[in-house]
């Protein structure tokens, strides 16, 4: 017993060393989880823009979708139902991240070259496509291209589908490096749509610095609404106006608009103001048409889609925007009112 005694003295010994390494992990790592489970503070969303991604699924949707989820962001998915077809798991990923699945055609072909039965066709076989798959039927469309008339408007009405062009192009379909996507993402107002692709490394890159960039404006992800095709929060509601901006004190201006460039599809309109440098014009457009980029000014919109009220940024006095006529090329923006401050 005397020869033991040494020998269990010292296994006690170690004994007590190992459970005091073994504590002190535990209690590091118990720091560590704490410090990591500290929810950050909620962002304050004075508006909600719309995220967009067209072509997918692709062999890449997984790796969008992590960028996005490690990012806080969530986005509209407008896939081409062939490509849901061919890879009905990554489309179920999509809704699985908490995504929104829109309809972009069956095989992204020329929409306004179809008949009137092949466009019904078409949307159909996506709509079901994306059904089967996600168990979702879509509220939206993007046509291809942004291509489109009042036939294809007319089918996708038919089919429950809102169309959705968009208000800024990332152009990454363009090679668009990501400080470009970044900074044509930058340009984004609450209510409004951006351009993305599913499949380019670029825009995956980008989404990190253009949420940053959100949050620092107080914007948050949004989904697009099927009633009026602008971004609202993710419940479906429209937030309130931002709070910090000015209600107009009510003096008075003059804006008169100019249609500057006419194309196939869509026009500019310039619109200069006088008597005031800090305005505010409310600009109405005739249905079907929509805005799908505006400059040196911020917008916001009405639930209807085709009333913009523009806010003066500091850009000077003139600012522009594009319309797309949506197979209404005869109508033209009318300025309804101009209020300084």
């Amino acid at each position: 017993m005397i020869r033991l005694f040494p020998r269990t003295a010292l296994w006690s010994q170690r004994l007590r060393a190992a459970l005091a390494v073994v504590a002190t992990a535990v209690a590091m790592c118990g720091v560590v989880l704490a410090a990591t489970s500290v929810p950050s503070s909620a962002a304050t969303c004075n508006g909600y823009v719309g995220l967009t991604f067209d072509d997918g699924p692709t062999g890449s949707t997984s790796a969008l979708l992590n960028v996005l989820r490690a990012n806080g962001a969530r986005a509209t998915m407008f896939n081409v139902g062939q490509n849901v077809q061919n890879n009905r798991s990554a489309a179920q990923a999509q809704v699985s991240a908490g995504m929104w699945v829109a309809n972009h055609s069956w095989n992204h072909a020329h929409m306004t070259s179809l008949s009137q039965s092949q466009m019904q066709s078409d949307l159909s076989q996506t709509n079901s496509a994306i059904q089967s798959a996600t168990g979702i039927r879509p509220a939206l469309f993007r046509p291809p291209y942004g291509e489109t008339n009042s036939t294809l408007q007319s089918v996708a009405s038919s089919l429950g589908l809102r169309q959705v062009i968009w208000d800024v192009d990332s152009q990454d379909w363009n090679g668009a490096s990501v400080s470009q996507i970044v900074a044509n993402a930058s340009r984004l107002q609450a209510g409004q749509v951006i351009l993305m692709h599913d499949g380019i490394q670029n825009t995956r890159d980008a989404i990190p610095q253009i949420m940053a960039n959100l949050t620092s404006r107080n914007l948050c992800p949004g989904m697009i609404s099927p009633a009026t095709g602008r971004a609202v929060a993710p419940d479906g509601s429209t937030p309130p106006p931002n709070p910090t901006t000015p209600p107009p004190s009510g003096g008075t201006c003059t804006a008169t608009a100019t249609t500057t460039n006419v194309w196939g599809d869509r026009y500019n309109t310039s619109v200069t103001v006088s008597g005031a440098n800090t305005w505010t014009v409310v600009v109405a457009l005739t249905s079907p048409q929509r805005v799908s980029t505006v400059w040196n000014g911020t917008a916001t919109w009405d639930s209807s889609g085709t009333v913009m009220t523009m806010r003066s940024n500091g850009s000077g006095n003139t600012f522009g925007f594009t319309t797309m006529t949506n197979g209404n090329s005869g109508a033209r923006p009318q300025i309804r009112s101009c209020t300084s401050g």
